[in-house]
């Protein structure tokens, strides 16, 4: 009988390696798709495109094309820390999430809002920029202006 290639399952131990240099990605190597993660995450319960239990098989798997394409899910994360919460092998999803995020910034493949709003914090210290406009509409709700925020020191953190 001829082997049916189509149903081969290739491992990108490569990029499963990159991942667990980054701090919490390793512990996706302890997931065994029990779905826990998926019972309480708002982002999938809104999206069909977001599915952290799909997202850890695609890590297991090494799916590099998958987890860090520009319109990957990750990107779809609340970062509302309930798979942690509700994960029975420790796994941390959110934490592999992360590290797939900041992976992503590092090989330069992060969406351009993402760019966009690092950018904002490194000039501004908000991932917003604070313009006249938004001043004038705290000022209209009653909210004291937005002062200076000492980015020196907070890029001074990042470095260390």
């Amino acid at each position: 009988m001829p082997e049916d290639k189509s149903q081969k399952v290739t491992v990108n131990f490569e990029f499963r390696r990159q991942l667990d240099e980054i701090v919490g990605g390793d512990h996706h190597n302890y997931c065994y798709q029990c779905g826990a993660c998926v019972a309480q995450c708002p982002a999938a319960k809104y999206n069909e495109s977001f599915n952290p239990r799909a997202i850890l098989l695609n890590t297991l798997l090494g799916r590099e094309d998958v987890l860090l394409a520009k319109d990957s899910p990750i990107w779809l994360c609340t970062n509302c820390y309930s798979c942690y919460e509700r994960c029975p092998q420790d796994v941390r999803p959110i934490e592999v999430i992360v590290a797939l995020k900041n992976l992503a910034v590092a090989k330069g493949v992060a969406p351009e809002a993402v760019a966009s709003m690092t950018e904002n914090i490194t000039k501004a210290g908000v991932s917003g920029l604070v313009t006249p406009a938004v001043q004038r509409m705290r000022e209209r709700l009653g909210l004291e202006p937005l002062g200076e925020y000492p980015v020196d020191e907070m890029l001074k953190l990042l470095e260390d």
